[in-house]
């Protein structure tokens, strides 16, 4: 596998770059330092072609237009302090209550109004991966404790897309890291609604009437949310018109790394695998995406055009009794891994 660098711009007169990584399959990723962004993932299909399979734009100004700023759909970037939504903006740790940003609503979401994925991110080159690292301050939110965060991507011969996630942190704080990029496995010829689907989980989180998960589970065996066995997305569709904005349980134990879900498009051969250490996942089929929004290119996204697997702890999980390592304590080492595996 090769990286190169190039430059992508500035942020706030801090210069952004752009990784390629390649590897021996004709797998390309493009990664920028701006929010840990993967912008492009251009992958070969069953026929002899290539596309790009994921939402994202080839300049960085474009992550800045009224459009995309108006959406906030958050293509491709890596999400924190804390993945999702936290339940009215506040949350107690060591008895101590913290409010922080409320910028859904009267919901936090997805580390607030700046969070990592609006940051520049300290790069590094380390033989076939690509390092990048960042300092979250006390206080950053609102949240308490300073933070040191790493993410390393990865690309592998195997057709692995690896992301490792490592943190710590000065004082007790919410700590849940995610990576959003929205698939089309198609290529974006089409809305993703026939892409077949399947997740290892028998049960899910209900949310409340601020989309905000309590703690709250619900079984999916004789629903139509059961993708234990592959069925398309569009089975869902039958039932809810919105589609998919539901958090899963994994049916494996809590840390074990595994296998969790496969996502296959039969008109180009391609197939998602993913694998995680991460005991839940947002599955999200894209209701909110703006029309307006395209790659320069002229690949078109949009509703239902691309679906996210976002692998992370619970939503809202420091304020539900029993959710699993929500909490990151002075001493301790945050650490989650996920990876996308690609065939075609």
């Amino acid at each position: 596998m090769s990286i190169t660098q190039v430059p992508f711009g500035s942020v706030d007169g801090i210069d952004v770059d752009l990784y390629c990584l390649e590897n021996a399959n004709g797998i390309i990723a493009k990664i920028t330092n701006y929010g840990g962004i993967i912008t492009s993932l251009i992958v070969p299909d069953s026929r002899g072609g290539r596309a790009d399979i994921v939402c994202g734009f080839d300049t960085l100004e474009a992550y800045f237009s009224e459009a995309y700023k108006a959406n906030s759909p958050y293509f491709g970037c890596i999400v924190g302090r804390y993945a999702a939504r936290i339940k009215d903006a506040q949350f107690s740790v060591d008895g101590v209550q913290y409010p922080v940003a409320a910028n859904d609503g009267t919901n936090h979401i997805h580390g607030g109004i700046k969070g990592f994925d609006k940051c520049v991110w300290n790069a590094e080159v380390e033989g076939n991966k690509l390092k990048l690292s960042l300092v979250s301050p006390e206080g950053d939110e609102g949240y308490p404790g300073q933070v040191e965060v790493t993410v390393v991507y990865s690309l592998t011969d195997e057709n692995e897309l690896v992301i490792d996630y490592s943190a710590t942190t000065e004082k007790a704080t919410p700590l849940s890291l995610t990576n959003h990029t929205y698939f089309n496995l198609g290529g974006f010829q089409e809305q993703i609604l026939e892409t077949e689907a399947m997740i290892v989980s028998d049960k899910l989180l209900t949310v409340d009437e601020t989309n905000v998960q309590l703690g709250e589970e619900f079984p999916v065996a004789g629903t139509v949310w059961d993708y234990n066995r592959p069925k398309p997305f569009s089975a869902v569709f039958e039932e809810k018109e919105m589609g998919f904005e539901t958090y899963y349980i994994f049916s494996k134990p809590v840390g074990a790394f595994a296998k969790v879900a496969e996502f296959y498009d039969s008109t180009s051969g391609r197939k998602l695998e993913v694998q995680t250490s991460e005991p839940s996942m947002l599955m999200y089929t894209g209701f909110y995406t703006s029309d307006e929004l395209k790659r320069e290119s002229g690949d078109q996204f949009g509703q239902f055009r691309g679906f996210c697997c976002e692998t992370s702890r619970y939503p809202n999980g420091m304020n539900i009794e029993g959710a699993p390592d929500s909490i990151t304590w002075p001493g301790e080492i945050y650490s989650q891994k996920t990876v996308f595996g690609l065939s075609w």
